[in-house]
């Protein structure tokens, strides 16, 4: 599933890094670029059938994060 708003790649591994505390920080070679810069997922479909997400994205990841800790 998804909310159908876009991000780009950078800001979400941001996202997960912020959600598991890691304190690195991330190199992107921009000589090189390939593949999708931001992600969105089409929701349109499920709209019609009166869908709508209930979490935002940042309390999915952090969800995701508790649920695989365990």
């Amino acid at each position: 599933m998804g909310t159908g708003n876009d991000i780009t790649i950078k800001d979400l591994a941001n996202l997960i890094k912020e959600v598991v505390g890691f304190k690195g920080e991330f190199v992107f070679n921009l000589d090189k670029p390939d593949g999708t810069m931001r992600k969105v997922t089409n929701v349109s479909k499920l709209e019609k059938l009166g869908w709508q997400h209930s979490i935002k994205l940042e309390k999915g990841v952090q969800m995701m994060y508790d649920w695989y800790l365990k």
